[in-house]
């Protein structure tokens, strides 16, 4: 058994003062009144992003090993992410099968924040492709089929332009227990409303790479922001959203289907200034990542500082901040009844902020992971 107390903690609905949590088998056992000294600052649940393309230096496509799973997941642990979905950008069938390889060996061996694994791609729209190479977006074939219905992967999510996919291939999808996004794509509103009737839950980084709302076609943008079931990612590093469509957004969706999501590359947690992307380049000026042509070209964002960003400029209270980093995304995934609060009986995946937010420590199932 390990104890934590803390000055004050955010379960995930409401906050407490001066607590002692104890911690057994990776679970928290109970909630106490603390009775001794407490750490300062504010204990909240562990960070869930459901789209990393890398981190910490290793970037997923191109370095499909379980090392880079460890480098990802200690770089985005520094920031407050326990559990992470490892994504493959749109790529070969061979590096495809590799990665899942990858996934399944760390499912198997229980790999620490590891859920499970999202690929973006290789079904999108070439004209909103953004920096997914255009070589390798094609069709569902039976040879992505057979790695989408495999059952060692833990949580599988999948981003489709519902365009280029039929609403009975996303019923297949749906079949094998695969959670379907749409993105990347220049759809029509009645288009995204009939792979929403087949089973697609979510949308891919809102408004970047889709369709835009206008008066007399809503596109992509239009059908995720009026679709009352749906969750969307939203990529929150003050680039690729204005905070004024975050603000309709978050009017707009019912509370709690908008979730953080941070599309990290690998410079994340390091000085990296530019790593090689297919056959081009991807240099980072300051915060922002762009390829040769200038396209944004994923992020550096972490989830800490994506959480700050919600309540600095979108004016939201901690706590639901909080909540678009951790339960909203353990609900998305399914996986809310025992994650992304703090509860007796949940797994003790935890961050300590400080009064400006940083992360302090983050334990993983009840393992402390900053040294």
């Amino acid at each position: 058994m390990q104890q934590i107390s803390v000055a004050r903690l955010f379960d995930g609905q409401n906050w407490q003062q001066n607590v002692t949590l104890t911690i057994e088998a990776g679970r928290i056992h109970s909630i106490q009144p603390a009775n001794g000294a407490v750490l300062q600052g504010a204990l909240v649940p562990g960070f869930i992003d459901v789209q990393v393309n890398g981190g910490g230096g290793a970037l997923f496509n191109t370095n499909t090993s379980l090392e880079a799973l460890r480098i990802m997941v200690k770089a985005h642990a520094q920031f407050g992410s326990t559990t992470l979905l490892p994504t493959v950008i749109t790529d070969s069938v061979a590096v495809m099968q590799q990665a899942a390889d990858v996934i399944a060996q760390a499912i198997a061996t229980k790999e620490p924040g590891i859920l499970g694994v999202h690929f973006e791609g290789p079904h999108l729209s070439v004209p909103k492709k953004g920096v997914h190479p255009e070589p390798h977006i094609r069709p569902l074939s039976e040879a992505e089929l057979a790695i989408y219905r495999r059952t060692d992967l833990g949580i599988k999510l999948v981003t489709v332009a519902p365009e280029n996919i039929s609403p009975e291939q996303i019923k297949e999808l749906v079949k094998a227990d695969v959670i379907v996004c749409l993105g990347h794509s220049n759809a029509d509103a009645a288009t995204v409303q009939a792979a929403l009737a087949a089973g697609a839950t979510g949308f891919t980084h809102l408004y970047n790479a889709m369709s835009p709302l206008t008066s007399r076609e809503p596109g992509v943008v239009g059908a995720a922001l009026a679709d009352p079931h749906s969750w969307c990612g939203i990529i929150l590093d003050g680039f690729h959203v204005h905070p004024l469509a975050v603000k309709v957004a978050l009017a707009a969706k019912p509370k709690g289907k908008l979730l953080i999501v941070t599309d990290a590359m690998s410079p994340v947690g390091t000085s990296q200034t530019e790593f090689d992307f297919f056959d081009g380049k991807v240099i980072r000026d300051g915060n922002k990542l762009t390829n040769l042509n200038g396209n944004l070209a994923g992020s550096v964002l972490d989830m800490a500082s994506a959480v700050a960003y919600a309540i600095q400029e979108l004016g939201l209270e901690q706590g639901e901040a909080v909540r678009m980093a951790s339960l909203y995304p353990a609900e998305f995934l399914g996986i809310s009844s025992e994650r992304g609060f703090i509860q007796v009986g949940a797994k003790a995946d935890l961050v300590l902020l400080n009064e400006q937010g940083l992360v302090q420590q983050c334990w993983l199932e009840g393992q402390a992971f900053i040294e």
